[in-house]
């Protein structure tokens, strides 16, 4: 049995996974998330725990790790199922059913040492633990691979790191981290060597500054002053680094795309609602061709993002290689929900502005999803390049 979602027909399974989302959704998270404020960046830490609990039991946490470290994974499609019906709340853009299902699991489990894994990487599967990643860096965070430029010595069994990363989320009060840094400079010949380090906030030489920013959410710019760490923490190869990093992003961007189709979907839905039953001259507000024309337009290119998402899952279900078609996602994805929800706004009017509605919370949020995960420029120029490179010209050009 297949059934339509919003244009794609998904199998019988995903149908009752999407349905149990939306139930839990509705009757679990909904009614906590009414208590907490506008700009709440997560709910009481007893319930979060109750609805890991009630997660757990539905097997839906864990998705992405591996079953050896007691993981429960699923297929691509069927995280982006739940990537974009779990955002579909106030706080979905930054804990999607307010951190019931957990998030990634670290680069640890994959690249690891055991002891690593055992120290690091299952606690933060158990939820025990909590980590942060670092890149970015006051330099730019567009080319990280040549603009990295903190430091990492090496002094007999210690690396030494100076530098400093920016825009880095939930760093203040993680357990560890895993920063990047640049352990050899480049030549003509070839790029600079990156490596990876696990990093604890108690090591010596690091600090933590609050950077305020458009959205609820806080990120932070971490200050490394000869920081030192211990040379079993480097995480996986010396020189290495930077392709722990790419698969940690590419992995990231189709579910990240899915959650922001997810809010603008909401949002738009809200909209159709409120035009529905709001007076105007003549008639309803949902008369209005204006109105009628939002909606329209909202609806197509929610679809055509939507397939792009689930198109790229598939593939990826499928074995090939998903770094194009994730910066397509991620590109069309946040820039569509940018605009419906900025659509959306326009049709409730003055109550769009009104911090009673998630819409103008919403909005914050997305914008930000423009930039993270790499910006949308970042991912033209990939798609760009893949295009360039793979085609040789068309019929009427020999």
């Amino acid at each position: 049995m297949n059934d339509n979602h919003y244009g794609f027909a998904l199998p019988e399974e995903l149908v009752l996974l999407r349905d149990q989302i939306r139930r839990f959704m509705r009757e679990e998270v909904r009614p906590i998330e009414d208590q907490l404020p506008h700009d709440a960046t997560g709910c009481r830490p007893e319930d979060r725990a109750r609805l890991r609990d009630q997660a757990e039991g539905m097997g839906l946490t864990r998705l992405t790790v591996p079953e050896e470290y007691g993981g429960n994974p699923v297929s691509a499609l069927a995280r982006v199922i739940i990537a974009e019906e779990s955002a579909k709340c106030r706080l979905g853009a930054y804990a999607p059913a307010l951190g019931a299902f957990g998030g990634g699991p670290p680069n640890i489990i994959w690249g690891g040492t055991p002891t690593q894994i055992e120290k690091y990487g299952v606690p933060c599967v158990e939820g025990s633990k909590r980590a942060f990643v670092a890149i970015t860096e006051p330099t730019g965070g567009s080319d990280p691979r040549n603009n990295i430029q903190t430091r990492a010595v090496k002094q007999g069994d210690t690396w030494v790191l100076t530098g400093r990363k920016m825009w880095i989320t939930a760093a203040k009060g993680a357990d560890y981290g895993v920063i990047f840094a640049r352990t050899k400079d480049g030549t003509a010949d070839a790029p600079p060597e990156i490596t990876a380090f696990i990093v604890e906030p108690t090591f010596p030489g690091i600090e933590f500054n609050e950077i305020k920013v458009i959205r609820a959410l806080s990120p932070y710019e971490i200050v490394l002053d000869n920081c030192q760490v211990p040379a079993e923490n480097v995480l996986g190869e010396v020189g290495r680094g930077f392709g722990v990093a790419q698969n940690w992003l590419v992995d990231a961007r189709i579910p990240y795309a899915a959650g922001c189709i997810g809010i603008a979907q909401e949002a738009l839905d809200m909209a159709c609602g409120w035009v529905k039953q709001r007076p105007a001259r003549d008639g309803m507000l949902s008369d209005k061709q204006a109105i009628q024309w939002m909606i329209a337009d909202s609806e197509v290119e929610l679809r055509a993002a939507r397939m792009l998402v689930y198109d790229a899952a598939s593939k990826v279900d499928a074995g090939e290689s998903g770094k194009v078609d994730a910066s397509v996602c991620k590109l069309y994805g946040t820039e569509t929900a940018g605009r419906v929800v900025d659509r959306a706004m326009q049709m409730f009017g003055g109550m769009g502005m009104a911090k009673e509605m998630p819409l103008e919370r919403w909005y914050r949020e997305l914008r930000v999803k423009r930039i993270g995960e790499g910006p949308s420029e970042v991912h033209r120029m990939v798609i760009a390049r893949d295009k360039l490179r793979n085609t040789d010209g068309g019929i009427y050009f020999g």
